[in-house]
């Protein structure tokens, strides 16, 4: 059986809990783990990727060993879904700098445009398999 993939995302961002609660109902084949990165064991993993445990601004994706940011990761979550999302996975074709660019201004205006939670999510009994403690 293959390894997951493990999203690790910002725990207390709207938008990023939005995305992680699309990727839960469409995960049928149980493809995710979820980490959201304010987690102490999170932080570990990032360490071990040499990734800076300050950025909270973006979402990662480990895959097959390898860690992936911003429009690569995302771009990579959605080829991994059923129905029409894998055609967005055709845009890795624009250079990095370009989708980056506008992944960035989203990024940077998250919380403004989406709001912020006080804490991290906590998942329900059921999902919380789906997560990295």
């Amino acid at each position: 059986m293959a390894e997951k993939s493990i999203i690790l995302f910002d725990g207390v961002c709207n938008l990023c809990n939005g995305f992680v609660n699309f990727l839960i109902l469409r995960d049928k084949q149980n493809k995710f783990q979820f980490g959201s990165l304010q987690s102490p064991k999170v932080q570990e993993l990032l360490k071990q990727y040499h990734y800076s445990t300050d950025d909270l601004s973006t979402v990662l994706l480990v895959e097959n060993e390898q860690l992936y940011s911003q429009s690569t990761a995302v771009l990579k979550i959605l080829r991994q879904l059923n129905g029409g999302w894998p055609l967005l996975y055709g845009f890795i074709i624009l250079p990095k700098f370009i989708r980056d660019f506008f992944y960035q201004l989203v990024a940077k205006n998250r919380y403004k445009l989406f709001g912020r939670k006080d804490v991290c999510m906590i998942p329900t009994p059921e999902l919380k398999a789906k997560f990295v403690e």
